[in-house]
């Protein structure tokens, strides 16, 4: 009698656990694929839910919309709310070029990165761009292996700069990458090697790492964190107390989140989400980010941009069938510009 009674209680015990594991299943919502109407590229450009949120920022019917075709390697998207057009870089063709509704896209500032001849890499332009506190065009300019200022306003664009920081501790950056104010004036970096004509292994490499620095408004240069093997994209949070990275390494293709501490200094590294896994298949690897008015991170990776939550949950992902380099909001938040591989697109947020 004990012994059905011991076979009973586990009897129940186990039906009770199977219903645990059921009801879990059921609360966990199903990944859902919609296609994107107008996205004609090889039948890509799906948008794909991991949660229903995702749809908040995203309709179900938002067309893909490709703006420009035919580049080498698109990126730093920039859109300039002042005069209503996007800068994207050409990064092996040494340009930046402007998009401008009704206008289509023209050539905007050559050379962009690289002033010499005869450039023996492969990635000789501009990456990131970005605006400073006077609306003057900042670049990372991978063949000069420095970050530099335009010295003409932006309705008149010549290729004439001012160095803002090219070196940190008497040694020359490796090529900087992608770049963020901070509201106090501070400009956070990131250094990869990609720049170089032999990337990690090119003789003239100085540092012996790839770094993510702060240029503060002195003119000092600060290692923040020497970390990461290809640290790519970067920006902060809507308060500023977080600062996202990306690293661009296929085999460690992450995103990890810092706190800034008072003194603008990054502690408290934590992984926001590894990417490794999905490498293997899809294009792309995690490059450029950007956070919306709400906190939300849309960062470029395997497959195409991620979509994260101000809590770092992952929301969805825009599939681009392209390697996917960068993005950038408007000043309104209502349209996402992704700069994929040879393309530029358009994908309208809510």
């Amino acid at each position: 009698m004990k012994n059905l009674l011991k076979i009973a209680v586990l009897l129940l015990l186990l039906a009770g656990f199977v219903r645990c594991k059921e009801q879990k299943k059921a609360e966990t919502p199903a990944m859902e694929i919609v296609q994107s109407p107008t996205y004609p590229i090889l039948g890509e450009g799906q948008l794909e839910a991991y949660d229903d949120t995702f749809w908040e920022l995203v309709s179900q019917d938002a067309p893909l919309e490709i703006l420009a075709e035919g580049h080498e390697w698109t990126e730093g998207p920039l859109w300039v709310s002042a005069d209503s057009m996007l800068l994207f870089t050409d990064i092996p063709r040494n340009a930046v070029y402007r998009w401008k509704e009704g206008s289509g896209t023209t050539i905007y500032l050559e050379p962009s990165g690289y002033l010499g001849e005869n450039f023996k890499g492969q990635e000789p332009g501009a990456n990131g761009l970005l605006l400073d506190s006077t609306g003057a065009l900042v670049l990372c300019q991978h063949g000069e292996r420095q970050i530099a200022r335009m010295t003409h306003p932006l309705d008149h664009p010549q290729p004439e700069y001012e160095v803002l920081a090219a070196t940190f501790e008497g040694k020359r950056f490796n090529s900087p990458n992608d770049a963020v104010y901070k509201s106090n004036g501070d400009l956070y970096f990131t250094d990869p090697p990609y720049g170089l004509p032999e990337q990690a292994e090119d003789p003239g490499k100085q540092l012996p790492f790839q770094g993510v620095y702060r240029l503060g408004t002195d003119g000092k240069v600060t290692l923040l964190t020497d970390e990461f093997s290809r640290p790519n994209g970067i920006a902060f949070s809507p308060d500023e107390k977080v600062l996202y990275i990306a690293n661009s390494d296929p085999e460690k293709a992450l995103w990890k989140a810092f706190d800034v501490n008072r003194e603008g200094l990054l502690e408290n590294g934590r992984l926001l989400f590894d990417a490794t896994d999905q490498v293997p298949g899809h294009k792309g690897l995690p490059d450029g980010l950007k956070v919306d008015d709400r906190g939300n991170l849309f960062a470029t990776g395997p497959g195409g941009v991620f979509v994260f939550s101000d809590g770092g949950r992952l929301l969805g992902r825009i599939h681009t069938g392209q390697a996917t380099s960068n993005c950038a909001l408007n000043e309104d938040g209502g349209y996402l510009y992704i700069t994929a591989d040879s393309y530029l697109l358009r994908l309208r947020l809510k």
